[in-house]
């Protein structure tokens, strides 16, 4: 469940990636929907990192180690 939590917050991320994209390119920065995506997008960037740390401090996800 958890593992699916972190693609979904991975593919939202991607998804406000492309649609500031989008919008830079179709409005020419004359509106405010590139700024708005991209606060979007730092917003899960900083939700993903949260639950990352959460899962790895509480155990529910743990590190490959290495060889």
């Amino acid at each position: 469940m958890l593992k699916i939590a972190i693609v979904i917050l991975l593919l939202a991320v991607i998804v406000s990636l492309f649609s500031g994209l989008f919008f830079l390119i179709r409005d020419r920065g004359k509106t405010r929907r590139v700024v708005n995506s991209l606060a979007v997008r730092v917003s899960l960037s900083v939700l993903l990192l949260l639950v990352v740390l959460i899962a790895l401090w509480t155990g529910n996800l743990s590190l490959n180690p290495t060889p």
